[in-house]
């Protein structure tokens, strides 16, 4: 069993180590693996979200009351993050919990159909700003593919 907060292991409650091959039903999949995996991800996932919007962690733990350090921890897939911090985290980067822990991410939709459906609630200024920033993109690549030899990347 894991703690929460700082990722230690402890032993099981027969005081031997933890045995991995007793929770994968012999198919080789390894539930606590999987576990720091989802950490990691939903570190990676936050920190993304903090330097998209420009925050810096000294800011975000101000605003949530969550430690900087603990901040980093999470960012680093290090410390678990409890439901009332995600919630904090989601308030303040004006996010839905389900985008931050990855539901949002594998919709099996085309980009421009997401794009579509997340543009629905947006305010008529959202959306000329929305359609300026795509202008932008579109010029970029072009400049891209110029540079390269007709080629994006």
């Amino acid at each position: 069993m894991s703690d929460p907060r700082s990722g230690a292991a402890h032993d099981t409650a027969h005081g031997g180590a933890h045995d991995a091959s007793r929770d994968s039903g012999g198919d080789g999949h390894d539930p606590v693996r999987d576990a720091a995996g989802y950490w990691v991800a939903l570190g990676n996932r936050l920190r993304k979200s903090r330097e998209y919007l420009g925050y810096s962690q000294l800011y975000v733990a101000e605003q949530t009351g969550i430690p900087r350090s603990a901040i980093s921890d999470v960012e680093r897939g290090s410390r678990k993050v409890d439901s009332l911090e995600l919630r904090k985290f989601a308030r303040l980067f004006r996010l839905p919990v389900s985008q931050l822990v990855g539901l949002d991410n594998d919709t099996g939709e085309a980009p421009v159909q997401a794009l579509a459906r997340s543009m629905s609630d947006l305010t008529e200024q959202d959306l000329q700003e929305v359609a300026q920033f795509a202008a932008f993109l579109r010029f970029s690549a072009a400049q891209t593919r110029d540079e390269n030899g007709g080629t994006t990347r």
